[in-house]
């Protein structure tokens, strides 16, 4: 079993910027892609950002594009999203995911695991 845990979420006013770390644990981290999605109430869950099994290859949602940047760190099992510039639209609750596989995939069925989740508000 995968355990992920979310850290960073806050209160923030808009063009602030924040970090979202998640620590993984529970199999071998390296061979599998991480992502980031959000959900925002009345709204369907959403990728944010993804990475393949190495940091090689990432994947970002267009609204995010030059405003966020997914990185992870295989030795420490960890995989974080920093967000710059942030909006009011970026309100949601942020949630990290663990992959089938070793690539990157923006459909939701291609995670299989799923941490608790982290409020992030933007204030206008």
């Amino acid at each position: 079993q995968v355990q992920l845990v979310e850290t960073g979420g806050g209160l923030v006013q808009a063009g602030d910027s924040l970090r979202l770390s998640c620590a993984a644990s529970g199999r071998t981290f390296s061979r599998y892609a991480m992502g980031w999605f959000r959900q925002a109430p009345g709204k369907e869950r959403e990728i944010v950002a993804g990475i393949n099994w190495n940091g090689g290859s990432t994947y970002y949602e267009d609204s995010v594009k030059g405003r966020f940047t997914i990185s992870r760190d295989n030795a420490k099992n960890t995989v974080a999203l920093q967000m710059n510039s942030l909006k009011p639209e970026d309100t949601a609750v942020y949630y990290c995911a663990a992959g089938r596989s070793w690539n990157i995939y923006s459909d939701r069925d291609e995670f299989e695991y799923w941490g608790q989740g982290t409020q992030v508000t933007v204030s206008s």
